[in-house]
């Protein structure tokens, strides 16, 4: 095989890309690292028609490993999208295991009215910014606490999310109780896709009010407002140990799409 040039850069306070490119210049493979709650989630993308797609994915996950490990260390998350031998070649190549499963899960809008009656009577606003970031960081991080992405999210975090050209506060609702956050609905609307796509971004209820159906309640109005804005296609990420999530969201009407398989490198451990 040819040789393989790599190419490195930081692309902000916690985002690692590294470029494989062929002796002409030609881009091989692409893989992308972000750091969120000391985690790096690791991507790669690789060019259709590459050969040799093991040396070079190999080489690619490579340097990013290192790239993170000198920016910080700690543990490492690749992302796969329906892994194959080859992928599971290369982790164990490197030392990862593999270790999450995610779930891409998808139904079509919108929701028949039985299940639409789970929202009806519930009480909804939409986030304000500068006034609703610390009641929603408090719940999200109640909520997720053990979660590796999610959790322990701060007001950094999510002024970069609000600073995003899909974030519309009109598609981030909340329900309040006595006064208190109880409950969220964070949606996005992904317009290149075809048909549009609209994905339930983070959804969480604060631990305080489980229960109390908020979950089901919560999930449909998400999915109601994704339809109002013109999307007939409604998705969502959940981890696949998450039984309950998964079960409330198949009694919902989704279906599986495909699996993310998570290679996960912890130097900790």
């Amino acid at each position: 095989m040819r040789s393989i040039d790599i190419e490195r850069r930081v692309d902000g306070e916690d985002a690692l890309v590294v470029c494989a490119r062929d002796d002409d210049g030609n881009l091989l493979a692409k893989a992308h690292a972000e750091r969120g709650n000391e985690t790096w989630s690791v991507r790669v993308d690789l060019e259709p028609g590459v050969h040799d797609r093991r040396a070079v994915l190999s080489t690619v996950v490579a340097a990013a490993l290192d790239m993170t490990e000198s920016h910080g260390g700690g543990p490492v998350h690749w992302w796969s999208d329906d892994a194959g031998a080859t992928e599971r070649a290369v982790a164990a190549e490197h030392g990862l295991r593999e270790e999450r499963q995610l779930f891409q899960m998808r139904r079509p809008l919108p929701v028949e009215p039985e299940l639409a009656a789970a929202a009806e009577g519930l009480a909804l606003r939409t986030f304000v910014v500068g006034q609703d970031e610390d009641a929603w960081l408090r719940v999200n991080n109640r909520a997720f606490a053990m979660h590796p992405e999610q959790g322990a999210w701060d007001e950094h975090d999510i002024a970069e999310r609000e600073a995003e050209p899909w974030f519309d506060p009109h598609g981030f609702l909340l329900h309040d109780i006595d006064g208190e956050l109880a409950a969220f609905c964070w949606t996005k609307v992904h317009p290149d896709h075809a048909p549009p796509m609209g994905e339930i971004f983070v959804i969480a209820v604060d631990p305080a009010f489980h229960g109390r159906g908020l979950g089901r309640a919560m999930t449909v109005a998400g999915l109601q407002s994704l339809h109002q804005r013109g999307v007939g296609l409604g998705m969502l990420y959940v981890d696949a140990a998450n039984v309950a999530a998964v079960s409330l969201y198949y009694d919902l009407g989704f279906t599986l799409h495909h699996v993310q398989r998570a290679f996960v490198l912890d130097p900790a451990a």
